[in-house]
């Protein structure tokens, strides 16, 4: 049961490359609770799971969108263009990472076209490139937003729109508490990814540490977020699964994210967990 007392609800869908399954598991324990939001605020990876919960926000949505990350293969949505890893190709800027497969894969599987389309208002944050501020996106074409939302830097190219050159959300708030409370949200849900607090060594390649960087640049924006509005708004946050032995870069472990999250999530609820509000220790720097 939803235990917000007529409060108006967001939830903030984090960014975090493949730990985006954490949140699938996180959602299917909050809707068996009961819980429907007012609007959903999403970044990066949080933008294509949030954009797709908001077109289904349902039992039935949320196991459609498990059903697409336990089929995803890393190669479908980080395709590597190597001809572009080493720079500069025939005078023109490049990329580690073809963009094509992750837009076709948002194509295929979003159940509408336009922001505004959704059943529950959508709001999807990016980064502007030229001018460093924090960009909304509440309408206009969905994969547009969420390839802006998405577009992290060196590995995505940036995604003009609006007359602006957009980046990942990460830059200036992969965690969109700001967002949410500026819509009007009085209580906030945030479901972040968390990060690989538990490997033996640095990531192996580029684009994996990439990844590893924005998820503990997420965590820090996250504590800070939460800090500079908690007299704002009732801010309660999910906690991330701890500890993370994975990489953000690989996909092959979704379903046992989903499990782990999903499970751990009731366990939460059940202890009360939406009457508390404060940081996960997942969140904060940490050693195991």
């Amino acid at each position: 049961m939803d235990d917000g007392a007529g409060k108006k609800t967001a939830f903030v869908l984090a960014g975090g490359g493949s730990f985006g399954a954490v949140q699938v598991g996180m959602l299917r324990a909050l809707v068996a609770h009961g819980l429907r939001p007012d609007l959903v605020v999403g970044s990066s990876v949080g933008a294509i799971n949030g954009a797709y919960f908001a077109g289904a926000p349902h039992a039935r949505g949320v196991a459609q969108l498990e059903a697409i990350w336990r089929s995803l293969d890393r190669r479908e949505v980080f395709p590597l263009a190597w001809r572009d890893v080493f720079g500069v190709v025939g005078g023109r800027r490049s990329f580690a990472i073809d963009p094509t497969g992750l837009r076709r894969l948002c194509e295929r599987c979003l159940p509408y076209q336009r922001l505004e389309q959704a059943q529950l208002p959508l709001h999807v944050v990016a980064t502007d490139l030229l001018g460093g501020g924090t960009v909304r996106l509440s309408e206009g074409p969905a994969v547009d937003a969420i390839m802006a939302s998405s577009a992290i830097p060196v590995v995505f190219p940036p995604v003009r729109l609006a007359g602006r050159y957009l980046i990942d959300g990460a830059i200036t708030g992969n965690t969109p508490i700001s967002t949410a409370v500026e819509l009007g949200a009085q209580r906030v849900i945030v479901l972040p990814t968390g990060f690989a607090c538990m490997l033996d060594a640095p990531p192996a390649s580029a684009v994996a540490s990439a990844l590893h960087a924005v998820t503990l640049l997420i965590a820090h924006q996250l504590a800070l977020e939460f800090e500079r509005h908690r007299e704002q708004a009732e801010i309660i946050t999910v906690p991330p699964l701890c500890p993370l032995t994975t990489s953000p870069y690989d996909f092959s472990r979704a379903g046992e994210l989903i499990e782990r999250a999903a499970e751990q999530t009731e366990r939460w609820l059940a202890r009360g967990g939406l009457t508390r509000q404060r940081m996960p220790r997942a969140l904060m720097a940490h050693f195991h």
